[in-house]
């Protein structure tokens, strides 16, 4: 009669090897430490949002360019944000054109209603309206495609073939949204200085050649650069906030969403902090016309 045979105690099931590079380079943990520190999150997010704006400004200069894409993108940045653009000029050269007008109207200064509130709208109200459409019509759109390829491994797919993800979805993007961006801000400083006239000469009984004449005398060429120079970069901010939170979702589908409303909560804070930046610097750069 044969001895039994030892029963071994089952082996414990071995972990699966993480499905990607970025994905075992998030699971290693730092030297020194078991965990990454929660305190460091937001630094590191914004080394990968500078990080990727460099990669870009570099992809920019390198061959091939992705004209189709670059076409396509465009056409739908700007079919999306056009229309609401001119509307909401409107209500906001109105706006400034009153407050600016009863301000003048108790200094008694209403020669000067025109030039103040064209500048204000030119200056100011003109590129952040372009930011605030860019960031909430187009980036949360581009924001979800990118997000929704990033799931589906579709980015992935491209890296293994040797495609460059960058270079041929997040560069024409950018590209659009800066394009775009400065078309709109032109737009929205003629239809804003259009619906403030009209609202100072019909509602409060202004002089259009006063309004005219301060405007000539106050403004200058300067204030138009600083006014497509801001466009031009919230629109670079916008695209590049909305490629990284879609290049890096978290917790799919719903990942997606909530990447979708980090991008727009992000781009809305970093473009009124670069905005007072850039209105800070032009104003001690740049002498007041007359001065």
């Amino acid at each position: 009669m044969t001895a039994p045979m030892p029963v071994l105690p089952p082996e414990p099931p071995e972990k699966p090897p993480p499905a990607t590079a970025f994905e075992a380079a998030e699971a290693r943990p730092a030297p020194g430490q078991g965990r990454p520190s929660r305190l460091l999150a937001p630094l590191r997010e914004t080394g990968k949002l500078f990080a990727l704006a460099v990669a870009v400004a570099r992809a920019i200069f390198r061959r091939p360019f992705q004209v189709r894409e670059f076409i396509e993108q465009f056409w739908f940045v700007a079919s999306v944000t056009i229309l609401p653009a001119a509307l909401v000029s409107i209500p906001f050269g109105a706006v400034i054109a009153l407050q600016v007008g009863s301000l003048t109207q108790q200094l008694g200064a209403q020669s000067f209603t025109g030039g103040a509130s064209v500048l204000a709208v030119i200056q100011q109200a003109s590129p952040l309206i372009v930011a605030l459409l860019i960031s909430g019509a187009a980036g949360s759109a581009i924001c979800a495609d990118l997000g929704s390829r990033k799931i589906r491994e579709e980015l992935d797919a491209m890296e293994v073939m040797g495609v460059s993800p960058i270079q041929r979805l997040v560069v024409p993007r950018v590209l659009a949204t800066m394009l775009v961006a400065v078309l709109l801000n032109g737009l929205i400083s003629v239809v804003g200085t259009l619906g403030g006239y009209f609202f100072n000469v019909i509602m409060q009984d202004g002089t259009p050649g006063a309004y005219l004449a301060s405007f000539s005398a106050l403004a200058q060429l300067p204030d138009l650069y600083i006014s497509e120079f801001k466009a031009l970069i919230f629109g670079f901010i916008a695209g590049i906030v909305a490629a990284h939170r879609g290049l890096n979702p978290r917790g799919g589908p719903k990942g997606v969403g909530d990447a979708v409303n980090q991008s727009v909560v992000i781009t809305f804070m970093l473009l009124f902090f670069v905005n007072m930046v850039l209105t800070a610097i032009y104003l001690q750069i740049v002498p007041a016309k007359g001065s």
